[in-house]
């Protein structure tokens, strides 16, 4: 086995270990004294009406992505717009077709009633 890779080795499993050891050792020095008010699900105060599990409408996962995506959409955008002077035209088109692709995502997710919060 190479140095480098024998290195890399040592340095994870000295890395697991240290996890561990600080795991074991909070389990070890925390306190515990689980009794029926500790462990009650907590609404502000009050006794919860309904079951904690319910199902959320799919329109809210699909919300939540579209933000994801717009948020990676600035991210990408960032450095382009830095560095515009020096990509040139080619640049300029890339950019034009990453936004058009993206535009057409959001005229989908538009049509498809996606970014409504009802």
């Amino acid at each position: 086995m190479p140095d480098g890779y024998l290195m890399v080795a040592i340095f994870g499993m000295v890395g697991a270990a240290f996890a561990a050891a600080a795991l074991l050792v909070a389990r070890a020095l925390r306190p515990s004294a689980p009794n029926p008010g500790k462990l009650a699900t907590y609404e502000c105060g009050p006794e919860p009406m309904v079951e904690a599990w319910h199902q959320f409408p799919a329109r809210y996962y699909i919300f939540a992505l579209l933000f994801v995506l717009f948020d990676v959409e600035a991210v990408f955008l960032f450095p382009w717009a830095l560095a515009y002077r020096r990509l040139g035209l080619l640049g300029v088109v890339e950019a034009v077709i990453f936004i058009a692709i993206l535009a057409l995502g959001l005229a989908y997710a538009w049509r498809k009633d996606a970014l409504k919060w009802e």
